[in-house]
């Protein structure tokens, strides 16, 4: 895996990894959780440390972090690359805002929820909730602005679920949807390269144990 981190001889190359954070007690529970500031559980440091234990394995030392603002994204950043590496938190890594249905039980969602998940592509989002192109254009705006501060090194970005897809639905122009109804896992990792030439199309690089 030494190869996903090398840099390209002759160029500034950066390597970016995003994460989606570890565990909550609301994602056990299968509450819908967006902007409430739910800390890590027990299981999530451990999720966390695990990626950790990961990077280290591969040799893949992390230069600086990104972070969604709220602790879960905040913490398992941390944990993954260490408390002395700088963080830049940015409201662009956010998790979807949910709205009126921020807490709902997913174990007996309301009607549209339960429709809207079952087709992000071809079903709205119901009234009050984020639409899915204002996540990709976070997401967007938020790779942009990285590229132009033309980095190097290893990045770490940590999200949340529905962001993170909004990056892999950004940085893969033929995904046309695919992403949305994709299974991510806590502390799931994907990685792109930021090339002369732009990003390279997401791969999964670490699946959450």
């Amino acid at each position: 895996m030494t190869e996903l981190h090398n840099t390209v001889q002759g160029q500034r190359s950066a390597v970016i990894y995003i994460i989606r954070h570890g565990r909550t007690e609301a994602n056990r529970q299968y509450i819908l959780q967006s902007r409430v500031d739910n800390p890590l559980s027990e299981e999530g440091i451990l999720q966390a440390e695990r990626a950790r234990d990961w990077f280290s394995e591969e040799g893949i030392s992390i230069s600086a972090i990104y972070s969604s603002p709220l602790i879960r994204a905040l913490k398992t950043g941390q944990i993954v690359a260490g408390d002395l590496v700088p963080v830049t938190l940015d409201d662009r890594l956010l998790e979807m805002d949910y709205g009126p249905y921020e807490g709902i039980d997913l174990k007996s969602p309301p009607p549209e929820i339960k429709n809207w998940f079952g087709d992000f592509v071809h079903h709205p989002a119901p009234e009050g909730i984020e639409s899915l192109s204002s996540v990709v254009g976070r997401a967007g705006s938020f790779l942009e602005d990285l590229r132009k501060k033309d980095p190097s090194g290893n990045i770490l970005i940590a999200t949340h679920a529905i962001a993170m897809k909004g990056f892999l639905e950004y940085l893969t122009p033929e995904a046309g949807g695919r992403y949305w109804s994709k299974n991510i896992r806590n502390c799931d990792v994907y990685m792109t390269r930021l090339t002369p030439e732009g990003y390279t199309v997401p791969v999964q690089v670490y699946a959450n144990r």
